[in-house]
């Protein structure tokens, strides 16, 4: 991303290679996604600003959170317009990103792939934290993550496709996608006990 966001600090980093925790993945997942919404005119600055602070408080807890539905709440968007509010704020995320992230309506019907989390620890933890579970896990050759915010995905997706490669040798296809909040907030709750 090349956007001249007062928001974005770090452009890109591999944390797999630098021995990062889950924490900075959130952290870069919360300046990409500002650069994104800045990027997108989807929030003033204040906003954004406002959303970002709510969001490390809860991380600095240890509790993940998600930017897009944390500026949601913020623009002060109730429980009944909560939905359609980060569909709408994740659509315009996802405009700014190649490659772009389709919705997937039926992903919160798929089984979870415990057997891959058992297998990936470290995915599992990072898929936690960034709220973007593996939907799907076909062995290592076919795995795809989603989440209600298309950034987070794409940088669980990178992860997976390093951490793979690290221990196996080959490059898996890895899928991105985004989910409606309401099938986000399922999935949260199955895959991650929140």
């Amino acid at each position: 991303m090349t956007s001249a966001s007062p928001f974005l600090a770090v452009e890109e980093t591999n944390f797999h290679s630098k021995g990062g925790d889950a924490w900075d993945f959130a952290e870069t997942c919360l300046q990409r996604t500002a650069g994104a919404l800045h990027e997108a005119r989807a929030a003033s600055p204040s906003e954004v600003s406002q959303a970002i602070s709510i969001a490390r408080e809860f991380h600095v807890q240890g509790r993940p959170s998600d930017l897009i539905e944390v500026l949601a709440r913020v623009q002060g968007h109730g429980e009944e317009h909560l939905s359609a509010a980060i569909l709408e704020l994740g659509n315009k995320v996802a405009a700014t990103l190649a490659p772009y992230s389709p919705m997937v309506p039926f992903a919160g019907k798929l089984i979870a792939p415990s057997a891959f989390y058992d297998s990936f620890d470290q995915i599992h933890r990072l898929a936690r934290t960034l709220l973007s579970p593996v939907i799907y896990a076909e062995d290592t050759d076919s795995i795809g993550t989603a989440s209600a915010n298309p950034v987070a995905c794409a940088i669980l997706a990178d992860e997976i496709r390093a951490v793979v490669l690290k221990r196996f040798g080959i490059r898996p296809f890895v899928t991105t996608a985004r989910l409606d909040y309401e099938s986000w907030a399922f999935l949260a709750r199955k895959h991650f006990e929140l």
